[in-house]
């Protein structure tokens, strides 16, 4: 494979914060070194916290804006792609197999791109928070581009009779969303409110909750939204119509949520959440509203009602595979919409108008 494998190639640029968003045909391959290998990038989605990284309104911890990126910057991190090239020090004599790994295989180009394997999040199953990581959104380019180098030590093994074109976007959405309904600690028959339904997160958060045993209230609005929110299963509560969302979800779940999940990254979405719970109840927050953006619940609210507010930062690498698995098996089902990779500015504006149903792929090899 590797004699096939060109010099440049198709990647999408940000050259610059808040500048526009660049396909150039020129873009250097990079080569695989050690512990690394070469992939050739088939499937991407595109997740809105790739918009905000373009625009230069991504949040960090503190709430102000990061501007620590890697420019030009590649945006990209719910990508599928197969293994192309082995670093030069790793060839084995078996079939250049290295590390379990090996040319032809199916991996994932996730958030993620490398951890330090030794902190205390990283030997607790939270690699995620672990503190000297790069990751595809800020530090290394991602998967807008028809070639990215992906450490072997951190590599997400995808199973090989999976829809490649569906997989990529649980890497990102699909795991956060899985993410958060374990952080619910959910039974059988709760009541689980997912703000932002009918999105990329929030139509995974449903199904994720649905398969956790719950039932499920997705907010948000219009009848497309509301077709397909109750397709999947959900009941519908529009909140451009409601009167009063909260007393609505009270009613609608006999006394309040015992979880609500936030997928929308919309200020407004956040108003009233905790309002919606009952006693005991969870907030879990995934959706990052740009901008230093606060709850304003009431300390005594908390403390009363025994809340607990959860954050949720996608997953480890085995709550990925948890949630790919599900897909796997069809417990969940991903909607998609595929498209030709020369349409991610498009993409992009639909992101920003809130007309995007689940997720849209990104085809970028044939």
């Amino acid at each position: 494979m590797a004699d096939s494998i060109p010099e440049t190639q198709k990647a999408y640029l940000v050259p610059e914060l808040g500048g526009t968003v660049n396909l150039v045909t020129d873009y250097p391959v990079p080569k695989p070194g050690p512990n690394e290998v070469l992939v050739k990038v088939l499937y991407t989605g595109v997740c809105q916290s790739d918009l905000h990284t373009a625009r230069g309104t991504a949040p960090g911890a503190d709430g102000k804006f990061i501007t620590d990126i890697k420019l030009p910057h590649v945006g990209g991190h719910e990508g599928v792609g197969r293994v192309v090239q082995v670093g030069p020090d790793e060839a084995s004599t078996s079939r250049g197999e290295v590390a379990n790994v090996k040319e032809g295989d199916v991996v994932g180009i996730r958030f993620l791109a490398r951890v330090c394997h030794e902190c205390e999040f990283c030997t607790s199953g939270r690699e995620q928070h672990c503190q000297q990581a790069t990751n595809h959104l800020h530090h290394e380019d991602g998967s807008f581009q028809e070639y990215c180098v992906l450490d072997t030590k951190y590599l997400t093994l995808l199973p090989a009779d999976i829809d490649l074109s569906v997989v990529g976007p649980v890497l990102c959405a699909g795991v956060t969303a899985y993410k958060a309904v374990k952080n619910a600690g959910l039974s059988t028959g709760q009541w689980l409110v997912v703000v932002g339904a009918g999105g990329g997160l929030g139509h995974f958060a449903i199904q994720y909750g649905k398969v956790a045993g719950a039932n499920v209230v997705g907010i948000d609005t219009g009848k497309v939204k509301q077709d397909f929110i109750e397709s999947l299963g959900g009941k519908f509560v529009d909140f451009s119509k409601s009167p009063n969302i909260v007393e609505e979800i009270k009613t609608l779940t006999g006394g309040g949520a015992h979880a609500a999940i936030v997928t929308s990254g919309s200020p407004k979405a956040f108003s009233g959440a905790v309002d919606m719970l009952r006693i005991g109840g969870t907030l879990c927050c995934i959706g990052i509203p740009p901008g230093d953006v606060h709850l304003t619940t009431p300390v005594a609210t908390i403390i009363i009602k025994g809340l607990k507010v959860v954050g949720n930062l996608v997953g480890s690498m085995s709550e990925t595979l948890e949630a790919v698995e599900l897909v796997r098996k069809g417990q969940v089902k991903p909607h998609i919409e595929v498209r030709d990779f020369d349409q991610l500015t498009e993409v992009y504006e639909l992101l920003e108008r809130g007309d995007i149903l689940g997720r849209i792929v990104l085809r970028v090899a044939g």
